[in-house]
């Protein structure tokens, strides 16, 4: 039980103190994409081959034990590492050796290396375009433009032990909230002009300043964990890797708006997120962190997790709330917002999980520190989930500002393909596709709104030149239409319409007066739904109407997909120079559009044509040429 800063600083020492008793830390990253990769297997590995060698130790016996162990290391499992592009990843400390794409039976030589104090060169990360080869992971391009303060412990700690947490400051920005007013607790954030990471950048002091003003002692915070987002799991990583950042800034928030009560809604789709948020607050409350009384201050929080079903319109604070007091998942009309009437009608504060991550560091160091980084206008950094044809894939936090350019290029190593780039789809759902006209915009809140964008959650997916830009706009109203909640006839009805349009554009039966409907139905929408999700749902469709119309045309007026993408737009035809007339494609095709005579070439008929592709496999000979 902790009931003091003093007692939080003399923990912090201790269990450093313990981890340098130790000959070396051997850290097994345990995110989402290295434990695809079997990350697991190499940490359970990792340990045998220790034990087996007499050299395991635990941080427990090196807390217990005052004397260095020279042959001891000890083995953890962190949050995701972000690099998760070359997984598993392996991480050496105190020297800060990171290894790549590591297999188990890899452990043996690696650790030969860790105990003799040199380094396994062919595990180490190999640039693929210089030939460079980085010892460190400082050093390495991906992380070396990356700035990580929400994702600080996130690859760095063992997520499940709070003693870790507090070993790098935790908590201590709680014990110096409590230390001062809550009004005082609030224009700090004011002053490091924090804004909301979940969307829109909707400066989290103004919320919990309006929320602290209203009357009565019944109040709620809410940390919004429902990252429904293709492709994105930045909150998740951060829940995963480092739960107790996100209870330390709940609590403080909780102080700041006069709550005693806190709910983490998190979608049961992140099941080891679940697990580790659950254990975390079971650990804050043995230690004193939660609960009554908070670090001796008279103040009381206490936490419960609430599991999502895993609807995206419940990432919308009024869906969210509906879905915690047991009602269907639908938005409400605001005002009143949820700051002055949330859930069961009091005031309440939503902020998600990476806005909450980053309050601790605001309290701990100051908001003059935090506002050193980023812009004057979005100050700090962002995490995105940076994914799709780009060489590295992987969890970055960037500091506000960066370049798009910058991101693909430095941090992402360039285009996977090694071709052009032709687009950014940044915001997920919600936002928009950026031309690579537009690289060098800065990446923060209002630039990006300047153009059509937004950051929303993080996700950041790069297209290549092989990318039709009218799927990627139909794929994207698909996945808005079928989560529409269907309150609201603007969204309900408004994206049913647009994404049929889409559909008869993909299979070239489009009209020129398709793209003005299109047009006029987004702008509708945008004006006429209820909730942010219907507001921001044509986003993508007008965004690439915008940047990217000569493809719309390609596909209506000369029935062509440029890149090729459009299987109905595709056109097969068998070259009579390679065709040996073997029938083998006639037995295959299952419309019967294959008509000749056996030991000449064959012929496909275009109108019986399902351009299923079963010829092109069938083929021993490349005959079939398939063209845009």
């Amino acid at each position: 039980m902790i009931t003091s800063a003093r007692q939080l600083a003399d923990w912090e020492q201790k269990y450093k103190l313990a981890l340098a008793r130790a000959a070396a830390q051997i850290v097994v990253c345990a995110g989402p994409g290295c434990a695809a990769s079997g990350s697991k297997a190499v940490y359970e590995r990792l340990k045998e081959e220790l034990m087996r060698r007499g050299s395991h130790v635990t941080v427990d016996y090196l807390l217990e034990n005052g004397t260095p162990s020279t042959s001891g290391v000890v083995a953890l499992e962190s949050g995701c590492q972000g690099f998760c592009q070359k997984g598993p990843l392996v991480r050496v400390e105190p020297e800060g050796i990171l290894y790549t794409k590591v297999q188990p039976e890899d452990v043996p030589e690696l650790l030969d290396a860790v105990l003799q104090g040199t380094v396994l060169e062919r595990l180490l990360y190999h640039d693929p375009s210089t030939g460079q080869v980085y010892t460190n992971e400082k050093d390495i391009p991906f992380y070396r433009d990356q700035i990580r303060i929400a994702l600080q412990n996130c690859g760095a700690i063992d997520p499940e032990d709070i003693r870790a947490y507090i070993a790098r400051g935790g908590y201590q920005g709680l014990a110096r909230a409590l230390a001062m007013d809550s009004s005082a607790v609030i224009a700090e954030l004011e002053q490091a002009h924090l804004r909301g990471r979940g969307g829109g950048g909707f400066p989290a002091a103004r919320k919990w300043a309006i929320a602290a003003a209203q009357e009565g002692p019944e109040k709620y915070l809410i940390c919004n964990g429902d990252e429904g987002d293709p492709g994105a799991f930045m909150d998740r990583s951060i829940m995963e890797g480092d739960p107790h950042s996100v209870i330390e800034g709940m609590v403080i928030a909780g102080y700041a708006i006069g709550a005693s009560q806190g709910f983490i809604y998190v979608r049961a789709e992140y099941p080891l997120a679940v697990q580790r948020m659950q254990k975390a607050v079971r650990a804050a409350n043995e230690w004193g962190l939660l609960g009554e009384n908070i670090l001796d201050s008279g103040f009381a929080f206490q936490i419960a997790i609430k599991q999502g079903a895993g609807a995206f319109v419940c990432g919308e604070e009024t869906a969210l709330i509906a879905s915690i007091e047991g009602q269907r998942g639908m938005p409400r009309p605001k005002p009143p917002f949820p700051s002055v009437a949330g859930l069961w009608k009091k005031p309440t504060v939503i902020n998600n999980v990476e806005t909450l991550a980053n309050v601790p560091r605001v309290l701990r160091q100051g908001a003059q520190w935090f506002r050193k980084v980023g812009t004057s206008a979005s100050p700090g950094t962002k995490t995105f989930a940076l994914a799709g044809d780009v060489a590295n894939t992987g969890l970055i936090e960037v500091p506000m500002g960066l370049s798009i350019r910058d991101i693909v290029y430095k941090i992402g190593g360039g285009l996977r393909s090694g071709g052009e780039l032709k687009a950014v789809q940044i915001g997920g759902p919600s936002g928009g596709c950026l031309p690579s006209e537009l690289l060098d915009i800065p990446l923060d809140f209002d630039s990006l709104q300047g153009v059509g964008a937004m950051i929303g959650s993080g996700g950041l997916v790069v297209m290549g030149q092989n990318t039709c830009m009218v799927e990627v706009a139909r794929f994207f109203m698909q996945f808005i239409q079928a989560e529409s909640c269907g309150k609201c006839v603007f969204c309900r009805e408004g994206t049913l319409q647009m994404l049929e349009i889409l559909e008869k554009i993909t299979k070239g039966h489009g009209t020129l007066a398709d793209l003005d409907s299109l047009t006029e139905l987004g702008q509708a929408i945008k004006l006429g739904s209820l909730c942010g999700l219907g507001k921001s749902a044509p986003n993508p469709v007008l965004s690439t109407l915008e940047h990217f119309r000569s493809e719309y045309i390609a596909h209506i007026v000369e029935k062509r997909c440029p890149a090729g993408q459009c299987q109905a737009l595709r056109r097969y035809t068998i070259d009579p120079g390679r065709c040996r007339g073997c029938s083998r494609c006639v037995r295959t095709c299952p419309a019967e559009a294959i008509a000749g005579t056996a030991g000449r070439p064959y012929v496909i008929d275009q109108t019986k044509c399902l351009r299923c592709g079963a010829c092109v496999d069938s083929c021993k000979f490349q005959a079939i040429e398939v063209t845009a």
